[in-house]
């Protein structure tokens, strides 16, 4: 099954150039200084596809396994978080791609950092104050 966001399958799918092979695996990229096919083991046979080109994609699957009894995430295991990025569990903050949101870069993961430290920041703050009290 495809793990990418809903519009990207739907823009993909809707693209005449693109071929979905599911349930297969990458055995061999084959050329001689450039790509001209890929093979792949698909339903216990090697199968061979003529390309132009390669192009390697990690994938929208989140690292987020350790937490995942821990913290509240969806269905695809994005953990979840509030605007200031703390997670169902205080004192966890998620940031970057492993949390549930729409886009997937680095000027967001940056800007992620930022607000969940200053979040982070009163947080501690705000315990200490109390400890006072």
């Amino acid at each position: 099954s495809l793990r990418a966001q809903p519009i990207l399958i739907d823009r993909a799918r809707a693209n005449p150039k693109i071929e979905f092979i599911l349930e297969a695996g990458v055995k061999e990229i084959v050329g001689n200084g450039k790509v001209q096919s890929v093979k792949y083991d698909q339903y216990g046979s090697t199968k061979e596809l003529p390309v132009g080109g390669v192009f390697i994609f990690i994938g929208f699957v989140p690292n987020s396994g350790l937490f995942k009894f821990h913290v509240d995430h969806d269905e695809a295991g994005y953990i979840l978080t509030d605007r200031n990025l703390q997670t169902s569990e205080p004192g966890i903050w998620a940031v970057g791609d492993v949390r549930a949101q729409l886009t997937k870069q680095i000027a967001t993961a940056v800007g992620d950092g930022t607000t969940a430290a200053v979040a982070a920041a009163a947080y501690v703050s705000a315990l200490k104050d109390a400890a006072r009290a």
